[in-house]
């Protein structure tokens, strides 16, 4: 026999969790003033409940001996045992020694005779239900609580005498009337209490979080660094006044400071450490462009010299110069990638983007022949500020990058638009797009993908990277979207707003018009 009962309640927790994570969650500060208004509201509740008690008490114990006094005064009125017992001048004396709402009731066989003292010395007679109430209590020894209906809550006592039972009763009304008010008076003061405390805890609480505050916003800002690249100058810390250890808040201050420390020396070592390797590349960069060029003129000069050189060894010369042209290239970019990590401004002029994309859409289609190209660009000239020479390698980069991983007859189109105070670069194409266990690299150095994306194809796993890192020194953006059959590539460059705005530089010319491939 299965059962279902474990299913059941493990859905049951992963429901409530559920619930839990779902619900609403609330700041310290309010739950420090709700704690605390609270804590404050049981108080004043078992305050004002014993209270009301033990005046209850009080009243009703000294209503019960005013009660015994005035049973003592209907009594001396009547001659129980007597024939005469139930006269009607024995019921005037009664009457004229009790106060006003006195109840004076005689029960004989049965039967209730009396009522209650009015304001001018009557004696109102009894109902029929109270005279039955009377009955119901005439048996109990000790003073009751009854309800007389009309008449209201009164406090009888009963006095038995052979066959005849006297009942005298005071009203509760007054007693009540007091409590009343006296739980109206507690409610309404803590109620205003409760308010005063609450705002006036919220200004204490806001008081005392101020440290914490300081501290969040001390993090805030260090979570706001670039901590991923470049110098980083980590002096921001906990004031001394919130890192005091004896507090709380001045403990999580201390330890906040002690780990910024910490990641500061971590941080310098490692700039330490990539300064010294990119002071390596850039200066084996520097010092293998004499050797490669030496190599190449050599190489170049054996093929060209009017040498009887058997085949073989012209193959051979042909691929020393191809391959150290090959090296040439990524020890340029090596230098480039050195230089720009060491923060060195790139020039800022005025450039009309329009025609530096002519320029390359041009280039890439001589390059190219066998892609169809197409270029999109507005008819005024879209000016922004940046380096002429490291723009046109970008977007060269990006066609060369189309063009290398795209089969012939590719089409690849490039687009120039503007977005708010950007201008937005797409160069889109209908390849095989990207892997997808490339995207999340393809920007890094040295990235590089199987199949088409190889050293075959004359890759160094630089080109991207050199894009990232120009377009980041230009304050810029690019991403890109990829999935079979389209990869688009979104390159975004803020608009001059700067020198040329102001006319300090003056603006560069409207694009000649030149062949642009279709």
């Amino acid at each position: 026999m299965t059962t279902t009962a474990g299913p059941r309640w493990w859905s049951l927790r992963k429901r409530l969790a559920a619930a839990a994570a779902d619900r609403p969650r609330w700041s310290l500060r309010k739950r420090l003033v709700l704690a605390v208004v609270g804590l404050l509201a049981a108080v004043a509740i078992v305050i004002g409940t014993v209270s009301v008690l033990a005046l209850s008490t009080f009243l009703t114990q000294r209503l019960d001996d005013q009660l015994t006094a005035a049973t003592g005064r209907s009594q001396g009125a009547f001659s129980f045992g007597q024939p005469s017992a139930l006269s009607q001048d024995q019921f005037l004396a009664a009457v004229a020694r009790q106060a006003p709402g006195t109840l004076i009731a005689v029960v004989l066989n049965g039967t209730v005779y009396g009522g209650v003292k009015g304001q001018v010395g009557e004696l109102a007679p009894l109902s029929r239900a109270q005279q039955d109430t009377i009955l119901s209590v005439s048996s109990k020894s000790g003073p009751n609580t009854v309800s007389l209906t009309s008449l209201g809550n009164y406090r009888v006592k009963s006095n038995h005498f052979s066959n005849t039972d006297l009942i005298t009763g005071l009203p509760l009304g007054d007693m009540q009337a007091t409590l009343l008010q006296l739980s109206l008076v507690i409610a309404t003061v803590t109620a205003v209490g409760l308010v005063g405390i609450a705002f006036a805890g919220a200004g204490i609480v806001r008081v005392a979080l101020r440290p914490l505050e300081r501290v969040v916003a001390t993090t805030t800002r260090v979570a706001e660094l670039p901590l991923d690249r470049g110098e980083v100058a980590l002096a921001e810390r906990v004031p001394d006044e919130d890192a005091d250890p004896r507090t709380e808040v001045g403990q999580v201050g201390s330890a906040i400071n002690r780990m910024l420390g910490h990641i500061a020396a971590a941080l310098t070592a490692r700039q330490e450490s990539e300064n010294k390797v990119r002071q390596f590349v850039a200066d084996a960069s520097h010092e293998l462009r004499t050797p490669l060029a030496s190599i190449r003129g050599y190489a170049e000069l054996s093929r060209r010299g009017n040498h009887d050189l058997p085949d073989d060894v012209t193959y051979s010369i042909r691929r020393v110069e191809s391959e150290a042209t090959r090296m040439t290239s990524l020890v340029e970019d090596l230098l480039l990638l050195a230089r720009l990590d060491e923060g060195r401004d790139l020039e800022s002029k005025p450039i009309d983007l329009s025609r530096l994309l002519i320029d390359v859409v041009s280039d890439a289609h001589a390059a190219g022949p066998d892609h169809e190209w197409a270029l999109d660009v507005p008819e005024e000239p879209v000016i922004i500020p940046g380096d002429d020479a490291r723009l046109h390698q970008v977007f060269a980069n990006l066609l060369a990058n189309a063009r290398v991983h795209t089969p012939a007859g590719s089409s690849v189109v490039v687009a120039l638009g503007m977005e708010e105070d950007f201008a937005v670069v797409t160069v889109t194409d209908d390849g095989p797009g990207v892997p997808d266990e490339v995207k999340p690299v393809m920007f890094e150095r040295f990235a590089r993908a199987d199949s088409s994306r190889s050293r075959a194809a004359g890759s160094t796993g630089l080109g991207l990277a050199i894009v990232t890192a120009v377009i980041q020194g230009h304050d810029g953006m690019v991403a890109v979207e990829s999935e079979p059959g389209r990869t688009q590539f979104r390159v975004a460059l803020p608009l001059e707003t700067g020198a040329v705005a102001r006319g300090e530089i003056e603006a560069p010319s409207a694009p000649a018009e030149g062949p642009v491939a279709e």
